[in-house]
């Protein structure tokens, strides 16, 4: 039996889009499975409308600011619902704008839940389809019972639906979502308690932008409870009971659980085609995005391995061009920029000082911990922290992080320069730009240590 369509494509958020759109560029017959709303989870229930809400959060510091440069305002208050009806309707276009992009880039949109049946065959409802590649790429979910009672909790995806805000609110969780998100609501006016099970959030950064990412949230008055995390919650008539164990009990009107996200390899029947699953849920690839099953591959956060959508989106245009393009290519994980959307934000690319050291390179640290231009004019307290680390062999520019205004954007910048092999003597060769923050990562002379080697 011929088959139905060249590349059946499972999920159409943002890689598995990217994917399809690529393949029929190539002049393969595609078609891509949804049983939700397009566009996934970055465009409709992450990265966009998370962002959003920081410009909203943002405008709290900006109020508080304004008075030192001589603006005066009344009193200033947050609506959250004319905010969640700005949103929706941002996200109902750009679903819009995915729809269309699939239509004219001649991809058939199929619209249900589908699993797989044998082998390169794809159910959707009674349908059953028969392709050349299937590409598995249907993201990840909200871990919703990683501890007793915290299902009833909300995740990162009904906090962005929220109609009014909570006036006191618990945030269970210590990585990049937690961390967001108690930044954001405590400046848009929320009593936050963040509770964590490590000494500092964001587990996996570099110690400087931990630390920093602890202060900063301390400065913007949340409450941080290093090494406490809840061991069950229980609903009540008004809100939710966090038990730490010893008869330690805190009531909540409202809870976030951001205690991390899973694959979503549930349902999908990838046994009946030979796909092997990990223990976390994931689907296992090789370099080549090849599942265990021939002619299936995997992208994105299904594979659980960099969880970030522009890797999702490398990684499914590589699919598309190594099946139906004019050579094979691989996407190389080693070196992909990262950022934390608190504020003042978080960038990172490159590994932290303890991995580089286990790397076996000898390491120069060089660092600068400063009042911003802005925060010094009015006397505010905020700062902009940087660091390089340098193989001391090489001089090449192994890493570069921040935190501080802006970081994300000069830290986007910098992966260009690192990506194609900087060494600190081109840092230093490199005129500054008077006056702005990113031209101190240009004026760093001398290491503040040496390390490993």
């Amino acid at each position: 039996m011929s088959p139905d369509f060249d590349l059946i494509t499972l999920g159409a958020g943002s890689g598995g889009v990217a994917a399809s759109r690529r393949a029929a560029l190539h002049g393969a017959k595609v078609a891509i499975v949804e049983a939700g709303r397009v566009g996934g989870t970055c465009v409709l229930r992450g990265c966009v409308p998370k962002k959003l809400l920081m410009y909203a959060a943002q405008f709290r510091d900006a109020f508080a600011e304004a008075p030192g440069y001589g603006w005066d305002f009344g009193n200033a208050h947050f609506e959250m619902q004319r905010w969640a009806a700005a949103k929706a309707a941002e996200t109902q276009r750009l679903e819009g704008v995915y729809r269309k992009m699939l239509q004219s880039g001649g991809v058939e949109l199929i619209e249900g839940f589908a699993q797989l049946d044998g082998p390169q065959r794809v159910r959707v409802g009674d349908r059953v389809l028969m392709a050349k590649h299937v590409l598995v790429a249907t993201g990840s979910a909200p871990v919703r019972d990683s501890i007793p009672g915290i299902a009833a909790c909300a995740t990162s995806d009904e906090l962005l639906d929220l109609q009014t805000l909570p006036a006191s609110c618990a945030v269970v969780g210590g990585g990049y979502i937690a961390v967001e998100f108690a930044s954001m609501l405590a400046r848009l006016g929320s009593k936050v308690a963040l509770y964590f099970r490590d000494r500092l959030p964001l587990r996996g950064f570099d110690e400087m932008l931990r630390t920093a990412a602890a202060a900063e949230l301390h400065a913007a008055g949340v409450e941080l409870h290093p090494g406490s995390a809840p061991t069950r919650v229980a609903r009540t008539g008004e809100g939710f009971l966090l038990h730490f164990g010893e008869d330690r009990v805190r009531e909540f009107p409202w809870v976030l659980n951001a205690t991390g996200r899973r694959p979503n390899s549930a349902g999908l029947n990838l046994a009946s085609a030979g796909i092997d699953i990990g223990g976390d849920d994931a689907v296992r690839v090789n370099g080549a995005l090849r599942t265990t099953a021939p002619n299936h591959h995997a992208i994105g956060d299904v594979t659980n391995r960099r969880n970030l959508t522009p890797v999702a989106i490398a990684e499914g245009r590589a699919v598309a061009d190594s099946l139906f393009g004019a050579a094979s290519r691989d996407v190389d994980l080693s070196f992909v920029a990262s950022a934390v959307f608190m504020l003042p934000p978080i960038a990172s690319l490159g590994p932290t000082e303890t991995e580089a050291v286990a790397a076996g390179h000898a390491v120069k640290v060089f660092e600068t911990d400063f009042r911003p231009m802005k925060q010094a004019f009015i006397g505010g307290q905020e700062r902009t922290r940087m660091k390089l680390l340098v193989d001391a062999k090489t001089d090449r520019v192994l890493a570069v992080h921040m935190v501080g205004a802006d970081a994300p954007e000069i830290v986007q910048s910098l992966a260009v320069a690192l990506t194609a092999g900087a060494t600190k003597a081109h840092f230093d060769r490199t005129i500054a730009m008077h006056p702005t923050a990113a031209e101190e990562f240009v004026l760093l002379r001398e290491p503040t240590r040496v390390l490993g080697g």
